[in-house]
């Protein structure tokens, strides 16, 4: 990290007026995102934009956030880093033991807008209950319904969103109905390297600012793109988004599945190799010769094509760039998280394109034998680690009595239709091609089987 880091004062607008945003899930990288987009239209004066942040888990961070009335810093590091503050969370809950004020602060005549991000695993009905109770408030106050946009990992997560909200209030015809005539669910985009707090982010954050910003301190890259569909409750949103850099389009997917493609499925490939070889952080991979070569291959010959994002290999390049930000320290044991939720969204789609093409894609296929081969939750070096997946019992039960034997391995996690899809789950010869790189881990290990693989499609192609 740099020695000498730039403060940005903190915005100078009132915060004491009623917040217009509720949102779900308080976690680092709400804070590093759209919260800094809403910093940005407080501090231009439009002071609609205050947060109401609900804590899903994590009761600490809210009682850190409390302590100091919200504000909390954010160190944004690439070729110069500076601090900046936000106070944009003007009030903080815990939706476990305040789910009655989470409720009070959706139904204000106040809030306009309600975002979430709180990670694929948790578009559970519970969530979906939790907003449906705070609009029943707001039609029986006979207030105007909700911006409601979904900041996960989800393909189509504003449809996703409201498909869930419309099941949880099926039981009450009124509001589904008032639901689908009055809120809106815009899909969106959002993309930021956000990584765990470290022990050296606060030790920098005690350096530059004091014992105060300890606790709530969190870092990101420069880059930042939110992408969101032009269906808002109030249309006017749209310019006023535009205005600090939201792109607002017609159509999110090309961007959605650019994103989840190349950046999501680039970071769960690194993820399992760099767990199985000892690679710590994303740029520890990326400084791998063998490793990146390897990595823009997987890019562009299987993420890739397809994508109907204009810009996707400029995009892919910029990933490249950002991916070797050594300030991140993205820990790649955290990326490799919740993998049996990932994948079937950062993967399963390019495998299914690459098979009906007729060819099994062999980059892929190598990665994929690397997930299985985490699930046994040691390195190649005899390291153990905890496998951390809302699935790890049931997978690891049968990752770990098939261990050494590639076929039986392959053949029963290779054929769970809920992570690869009915086509890929079915594919013989895919699960052949993840058949053999399995082997090929267990033989050579994690650089050597890339570089085998680097040779062979070199001389393939020659």
């Amino acid at each position: 990290m740099n020695s000498a880091v730039q403060v940005i004062p903190r915005g100078a607008y009132d915060r004491h007026r009623a917040a217009g945003v509720v949102h779900l899930g308080l976690g680092a990288f709400h804070r590093c995102h759209q919260a800094m987009v809403f910093e940005a239209l407080l501090s231009a004066g439009d002071l609609r934009w205050g947060i109401v942040g609900v804590g899903m888990r994590n009761d600490a961070l809210v009682n850190a956030l409390r302590q100091h009335e919200g504000w909390y810093p954010v160190l944004v590091e690439g070729d110069t880093s500076a601090w900046h503050w936000v106070g944009a969370v003007t009030q903080t809950l815990m939706a476990s033991t305040e789910s009655g004020q989470v409720t009070a602060a959706i139904a204000a005549p106040t809030t306009r807008w309600l975002t979430l991000s709180v990670t694929e695993k948790a578009y559970t009905p519970h969530v979906a209950a939790l907003i449906v109770e705070g609009l029943t408030a707001r039609r029986a106050g006979g207030l105007p319904g909700l911006t409601i946009a979904s900041c996960d990992n989800l393909r189509d997560n504003g449809d996703c969103l409201k498909s869930l909200c419309l099941q949880v209030s099926l039981l009450n015809p009124a509001v589904s109905q008032w639901i689908v005539e009055h809120c809106r669910f815009p899909n969106s985009m959002v993309d930021r390297i956000v990584p765990a707090a470290s022990a050296a982010l606060k030790a920098k954050a005690l350096i530059d600012l004091g014992t105060h910003a300890i606790d709530t301190a969190i870092s990101t890259e420069p880059f930042w793109e939110w992408v969101i569909q032009d269906h808002f409750q109030d249309p006017s949103d749209a310019q006023v988004l535009r205005q600090v850099g939201v792109q607002v389009v017609a159509d999110v997917r090309p961007f959605e599945d650019a994103k989840l493609g190349l950046l999501n499925g680039a970071h769960s490939a690194i993820a399992y190799f760099s767990v199985l070889a000892g690679w710590q952080t994303v740029d520890a991979f990326v400084q791998q010769p063998v490793a990146c070569e390897w990595l823009e291959r997987l890019m562009f010959q299987e993420l890739g094509p397809g994508l109907i994002r204009p810009d996707w290999k400029a995009y892919a390049n910029s990933l490249l760039t950002r991916f070797k930000n050594p300030a991140l320290a993205h820990k790649t044991l955290q990326i490799a998280g919740d993998s049996s939720q990932k994948i079937p969204q950062r993967w399963a789609p390019a495998i299914g394109l690459r098979l009906a093409e007729g060819a099994p894609p062999r980059y892929l296929a190598l990665a994929s034998a690397a997930w299985m081969r985490y699930l046994l939750g040691v390195d190649e070096h005899g390291a153990q680690f905890t496998v951390q997946d809302p699935l790890s019992q049931q997978l690891q039960a049968i990752a770990i009595p098939a261990r050494g034997d590639a076929n039986k391995t392959v053949q029963s996690l290779g054929r769970i239709a809920s992570i690869w899809g009915p086509l890929a789950s079915q594919d013989e010869a895919w699960l052949k091609a993840v058949t053999q790189a399995y082997r090929d881990l267990e033989t050579y290990g994690v650089a050597a089987a890339m570089q085998r693989m680097l040779v062979i499609d070199a001389v393939s192609h020659a």
